[in-house]
């Protein structure tokens, strides 16, 4: 099968890491470019970071509610191959490989860090976490930083059914996803702060725990009030379809900041 992706690359010399950037259903690589902005942050800490395309639009995460799920799709294969190719071509240090993704691309960047903690250092999924069917056993530490919106109208932020472009499917909460990886990492008891408002109407909680397993970080980006957004961008849909997005913080530039802390 024929897989697509965009990358970019910094100039300049050999890139410091790689951010594998997922886009939402119904969406491309080139979208989640322009949506998140990320070829210029990854500039700025001179990662190199490419935008795969999914199969009709999305992601075999696990959940069987896509239709690259239902045709029996291997994307953690066809993203760990496109990872192990990159590396190799552009001599991109091996424990500095990163995920992150939007909803359907949120869920998909759980899934790779659960499958393959060997590849990705650290991962950052916005509205997205995993299938309750999906099994997540990683087999060493992966540093994480979720964002998830308690007003999230599309993946329910307390968890359950939902129904998505591909159709139906039952999924953890974001709270329950974010204890996962504290278990998993072996986590300290995290420390609460709140960022400054933005008068947006939402107000994110940062829930920081730091110090666990292997010098892995487990961060919780809670926006009170917010959708399924990824914050610092305009929404993706009408306001009415998806909920307010936070402009309290940019979700790209924090997540850029939060891999360049957390290499192997």
């Amino acid at each position: 099968m024929m897989r697509t992706y965009r990358l970019h690359l910094p100039a300049g010399g050999p890139p410091s890491g790689l951010v594998v950037n997922l886009h939402a259903a119904g969406a491309t690589g080139a979208d989640q470019a322009a949506l998140t902005h990320y070829d210029a942050v990854a500039d700025a800490h001179g990662f190199a970071v490419v935008y795969p395309d999914g199969i009709d639009f999305s992601w075999a995460d696990g959940r069987g509610a896509s239709v690259p799920d239902r045709q029996g799709v291997d994307d953690v294969g066809f993203i760990a191959t496109l990872v192990e190719r990159l590396v190799a071509e552009n001599g991109i240090p091996k424990g500095r490989v990163y995920a992150t993704g939007l909803s359907a691309g949120g869920f998909m960047a759980n899934r790779l860090a659960c499958d393959r903690a060997d590849l990705f250092a650290a991962i950052a999924p916005v509205a997205g976490t995993l299938g309750t069917n999906v099994g997540c056993n990683p087999s060493r530490p992966v540093s994480v930083l979720a964002t998830y919106g308690t007003a999230d109208p599309i993946v329910p932020f307390n968890g359950g059914p939902m129904s998505g472009r591909g159709g139906g499917s039952s999924v953890l909460s974001g709270p329950a996803m974010v204890d996962r990886w504290r278990q998993v990492d072996g986590c300290p008891a995290p420390v609460e702060e709140v960022l400054p408002g933005a008068g947006d109407g939402t107000e994110t909680h940062r829930i920081a725990a730091n110090g666990c397993a292997a010098g892995t970080s487990v961060v919780f980006m809670r926006v009170d009030g917010g959708g399924h957004t990824w914050p610092g961008v305009p929404e993706i849909l009408p306001v009415q379809a998806v909920g307010a997005a936070s402009r309290a913080f940019d979700a790209s530039d924090a997540s850029a900041a939060f891999f360049a802390g957390h290499g192997r």
